[in-house]
């Protein structure tokens, strides 16, 4: 099989863009399905299944919709296998920007809002840095120029990426991502692993503490006045 991992932020297109795209594939007869991976609710299953399209949808709650993605990658895996998919897409909701789900053997496509400011590329991590595409949405709502200099913003952290401008409203870009998806090469594999490292560490906020004074958080701990990394307690 194929992995097919499409990351972004909320809002971007990636739902919207990944229908167009799976029925060019279907029209290519590929067997394609679907994992959605949302943090706290999602409609979109009856999108996927009026088109009579496979899903599986998990609701990561409490925990990074990244992290709950990466560690049900396998059992997405075995899902897709036993429904005799030849393709898998995972689509992650994409809000921790320093997190990427991206593993060696998937093809890695990060969607960007282009109305979020020109500068937005230089401010997210590894979710778009590590990706192999992107694709840009909602261009058509700002200028030629804007455009332009979001592309460049796009080239100058990822200059080996492809980016494709898509609409998924018209369904623009979408013969050209189910391209890509067709030549991809690599299959997955038992020995997977994650493109970039996962943040620091967990901290305490993330395991619950509510109190806002430091004495009570532990792990890996940092402040804007030191520039080093502290450990602090168990």
């Amino acid at each position: 099989m194929k992995l097919v991992i499409v990351s972004g932020t909320p809002g971007s297109g990636k739902t919207s863009i990944l229908l167009h795209s799976i029925k060019e594939l279907r029209m290519r007869d590929y067997s394609v399905v679907i994992a959605k991976i949302d943090c706290i609710q999602t409609d979109d299953k009856r999108r996927f299944e009026k088109e009579k399209i496979p899903i599986l949808v998990g609701i990561a709650g409490d925990m990074c919709p990244d992290h709950y993605s990466i560690y049900n990658t396998d059992y997405i895996l075995k899902w897709g296998k036993s429904v005799y998919a030849d393709t898998v897409i995972i689509e992650t909701a994409g809000l921790c920007l320093r997190c990427a789900p991206y593993v060696d053997c998937g093809l890695a496509i990060c969607a960007i809002d282009v109305t979020t400011g020109p500068n937005t590329p230089l401010k997210i991590g590894p979710m778009l840095t590590t990706a192999d595409v992107i694709i840009t949405t909602k261009g058509d709502l700002v200028s030629q120029a804007e455009r332009e200099v979001f592309m460049e913003r796009i080239y100058e952290i990822n200059p080996h990426c492809k980016v494709i401008e898509a609409n998924g409203l018209s369904g623009k870009g979408a013969a050209e991502i189910s391209d890509i998806i067709v030549n991809y090469k690599k299959q997955v594999n038992s020995n997977m692993v994650l493109r970039h490292t996962p943040p620091l560490a967990i901290c305490t906020l993330c395991t619950g503490e509510k109190r806002v004074d430091p004495s009570f958080h532990f792990g890996v701990l940092r402040t804007i006045g030191d520039k080093t990394d502290v450990y602090q307690g168990e």
